[in-house]
């Protein structure tokens, strides 16, 4: 009876060994998640203070009589932003449905607001910024967060009707074209693209049949008419693209200026500090061409570098997609970590020449206050995602 009996105590508990080890291990990776992003974005914030530094000192010495002058700035900024993912990080992202509506109404109102003289700064032809006291807060940076936030709702909300052309694709389409026309009228092409790039995105991972999706290429390539090839500077930036050297003192000088820096760098670069085209130069040296500037100080390891940082964030918040509780966790999470990987590689494309010359920063290094705080308010939504996975798993 004894051996009869025996197998039958311990079969049980050599099996739950294994799942509590289980239970174990998953709740550490989720914990790991978490703590990957702190790693990550640590990394890439003191990577980019250390290039704005170097790629501003000059031009804050010359302007401002004080080679820290931006470098400050920055750090008021990343104090913000930090104290934004720690706020953030702590809102159950579930919650964001129950005022998703005034979210969007928010940001319409913004859009507008700016636009009006006297509210709006306007500066090289543009109006995208309310003029504050330590930076210009720029609602566009913000919107696609929003925006981002809108469709995980809206795509979970519309499920069971979700394959029907007016209820899946339509609503979405009519929306994102309202906040192009406002972004395009600043104008900001860029950040249409990104929004237009992005609901895409997400429709298709949220089950919008693709033959609706399909319609968007008819409306793409109207757009791309309509406010790029008849915008006759647009349309410079394009053939600039494709040959600079046709006007190296206009529309093909800053392409021009940012390939002479990664060029000039080679593999390991001329030394931190030791770059030329900074020196008045390569026009936006710290903000949307800081890349150049890691390129020719840091060669081609530099910006190797910064490569392998975005990388390790983007797999980090694919991993939080893919093992999120729910649908809205799942679509959340892939709509802001695509948010950081369609920036970097937009920003990365038009400093090596790979796609036209728009305003786009390198994510957490370029210097800017709305950008930077816009992607810490996306990091601590995606840290409370990470969380919700480690409470799941435990």
């Amino acid at each position: 009876m004894s051996q009869v009996s025996r197998p039958a105590v311990d079969g049980p508990m050599l099996r739950a060994e294994p799942r509590e080890e289980e239970r174990t291990n998953a709740s550490w990776r989720a914990l790991s998640l978490e703590n990957q992003l702190w790693i990550e974005i640590s990394l890439l914030v003191l990577f980019g203070l250390v290039m704005i530094y170097s790629a501003s000192s000059i031009m804050a010495l010359k302007k401002f009589s004080d080679p820290s002058y931006y470098l400050k700035r920055q750090v008021f900024c990343i104090v913000l932003g930090m104290a934004i993912i720690l706020a953030t990080a702590r809102i159950p992202y579930a919650r964001y449905k129950n005022f998703i509506g005034l979210l969007v109404l928010g940001t319409i109102a913004a859009l507008i607001l700016v636009l009006i003289p006297g509210i709006g700064a306007e500066i090289n032809n543009a109006r995208r910024w309310f003029p504050l006291k330590f930076f210009l807060l720029q609602p566009a940076e913000y919107a696609k967060v929003v925006w981002i936030l809108y469709l995980s709702v809206s795509l979970v909300k519309k499920q069971e009707r979700i394959r029907q052309f007016k209820i899946g694709f339509l609503p979405h389409v009519i929306l994102c074209g309202i906040l192009g026309a406002l972004l395009l009228k600043e104008p900001d092409f860029g950040t249409t693209f990104i929004i237009g790039c992005l609901t895409v995105i997400m429709l298709m991972a949220g089950g919008v049949l693709l033959r609706h999706i399909f319609c968007f290429t008819p409306i793409a390539v109207i757009g791309f008419y309509k406010f790029v090839y008849l915008v006759p500077y647009r349309w410079d930036r394009v053939t600039a693209f494709l040959n600079p050297w046709t006007d190296p003192l206009d529309t093909g000088y800053q392409l021009i200026q940012a390939w002479i820096a990664v060029g000039s760098g080679g593999w390991l670069g001329k030394g931190l500090g030791a770059g030329q085209q900074k020196l008045f130069y390569l026009p936006e040296s710290y903000t949307d061409f800081i890349l150049a500037v890691v390129g020719e100080e840091l060669g081609f390891i530099g910006i190797l570098t910064v490569c392998l940082l975005f990388f390790l964030l983007f797999r980090t918040g694919m991993t939080i997609s893919r093992q999120a509780p729910d649908l809205m966790g799942m679509l959340l999470a892939l709509g802001l970590t695509m948010l950081f990987a369609l920036q970097a590689m937009l920003n990365m494309g038009v400093v090596l020449g790979l796609v036209p010359t728009k305003g786009l920063p390198l994510p957490f290094i370029s210097y800017g206050g709305s950008a930077f705080t816009a992607n810490c308010l996306a990091v601590g939504i995606l840290m409370n995602i990470a969380r919700s996975v480690e409470r799941r798993m435990e």
